[in-house]
C-alpha cells in the first residue's frame, strides 16, 4: 500500500467502515420495517469466503450494498491523484473479485442483489421484496 498523500488523508482512509455503512443500515432498516429478517456479516455458502452485506439464507438471496469509491461505481467515482497506479489496479481487482464471487454465489443457487450506495433506499428494497416473494430460479432448491 502506497504511502498516503498526508496525515488528513490517513486518518479518513483508516476511518472508513467495511460493514454497518449508512446506506446498508438505512437499507436494512427498511427491510424490518417491511417484516423481513436476514442475517448480517455472515457467510451466506461456506466455500465462498464473501460475507454479503445482508443474508436471507432460507430464500437464498445475497445482498451487497457498493461503496460508489471502493467498488469503482461508473456514475460517481473519481480517481485519486496521487499514487494513481495503485488506485487504479486496486479498484479494478475490487471490480474483478466482486463479479468473481457473485458468479460463484450464482453457480450456487444464489440470488444476488447488488446496489450503487447512492440508490434510491426505498426502490432497492422493494427490489429485494420482490426477489425475496418470487421463487427461486428454475432448477434450484430453496429449502437449503
Amino acid at each position: 500500500m502506497p504511502k498516503p498523500a498526508n496525515e488528513h488523508v490517513r486518518r479518513r482512509f483508516a476511518a472508513q467502515r467495511t460493514r454497518d455503512t449508512t446506506a446498508e443500515i438505512q437499507l436494512r432498516r427498511e427491510l424490518h420495517r417491511m417484516g423481513y429478517r436476514y442475517r448480517v456479516d455472515t457467510v451466506a455458502e461456506p466455500s465462498i469466503r464473501s460475507k454479503p452485506d445482508i443474508v436471507f439464507r432460507r430464500k437464498k438471496v445475497a445482498v451487497y450494498v457498493d461503496g460508489c469509491f471502493w467498488h469503482g461505481c461508473p456514475e460517481h467515482f473519481i480517481p485519486p491523484k496521487n499514487n494513481a497506479a495503485w488506485w487504479d489496479e486496486k479498484i479494478s481487482a475490487n471490480r474483478h473479485r466482486d463479479a468473481s464471487t457473485r458468479a460463484r454465489l450464482v453457480e450456487h443457487g444464489w440470488r444476488v442483489l447488488a446496489f450503487w450506495e447512492h440508490e434510491d433506499v426505498l426502490v432497492a428494497a422493494n427490489v429485494v421484496a420482490t426477489a425475496l416473494r418470487s421463487d427461486p430460479p428454475v432448477g434450484q432448491d430453496d429449502e437449503s
